[in-house]
């Protein structure tokens, strides 16, 4: 899918800046997810501070994106797969906020949980699941870069792995609570972080379906993904 063929070199201008924002908007909540990450695994609640104050800034790119989008369609009516984009895009830079929001959350617990003593056990597996669930958002965004629908489509497929182990970290964290009471903060604190990263790849995969409507025209919200792979990765048995 390209974007710059139509008549109108200013349009085709308006569409090409809308793009380019939101893929500037991208890379800042990717920084934010990063960043709140590290500090959370690291213990540093200055880094946590940072990030809890900046998310305004996502939120004014939301806000100038979502004013772009709503003048393209004022004055050009855009239709078929230019109406597509922007639609897309105002459904993209909506995840991409609430994305902002779950990094803030984090930040803000890490600034509590880095004045107390750490919860060793648990490093590990909250280490893999931001591993994860970072991997899922970058290539999210890439794949929209790209408009690489079969990157989405994998993408998506990985939304069950975040699901297992933000499981698995509960089921420990709970037992860790269990133990003593006076656990019962700390890992609540963690548990919410963890329910935030969760929710990044929720809204990871989100995006990555916004990317498929984008360039194939298809909703494919609320639809089982074995019926997705299904219609884009038929069994081949021609060979």
């Amino acid at each position: 899918m390209e974007i710059g063929h139509h008549i109108s070199q200013r349009y085709n201008q308006e569409l090409e800046d809308i793009r380019t924002r939101v893929l500037k908007m991208g890379a800042l909540v990717e920084s934010q997810a990063e960043e709140a990450v590290k500090a959370l695994l690291e213990r540093d609640g200055k880094l946590a501070k940072k990030v809890a104050s900046s998310d305004y800034k996502i939120n004014r790119l939301e806000v100038e994106i979502d004013e772009e989008c709503t003048q393209v369609i004022a004055r050009r009516q855009p239709a078929a797969s230019d109406l597509r984009l922007v639609i897309a895009v105002v459904k993209v830079i909506t995840d991409l906020e609430r994305i902002g929001d779950e990094a803030e959350k984090i930040a803000t617990y890490s600034i509590k949980l880095a004045k107390k003593p750490p919860i060793s056990a648990m490093h590990s597996t909250l280490l893999h699941l931001s591993e994860l669930v970072l991997s899922m958002l970058h290539d999210a965004l890439d794949s929209f870069a790209r408009m690489d629908t079969d990157k989405a489509l994998e993408v998506i497929s990985r939304g069950s792995n975040i699901n297992r182990e933000f499981d698995d970290l509960s089921r420990l964290l709970i037992t860790y609570m269990m133990e003593d009471s006076h656990n019962i903060k700390r890992a609540l604190r963690v548990i919410w972080c963890a329910r935030s990263l969760e929710r990044i790849g929720e809204h990871s995969r989100n995006i990555c379906e916004y990317v498929i409507f984008l360039v194939k025209g298809k909703d494919i919200r609320h639809t089982d993904l074995q019926e997705i792979l299904a219609e884009h990765f038929p069994d081949d048995d021609s060979d």
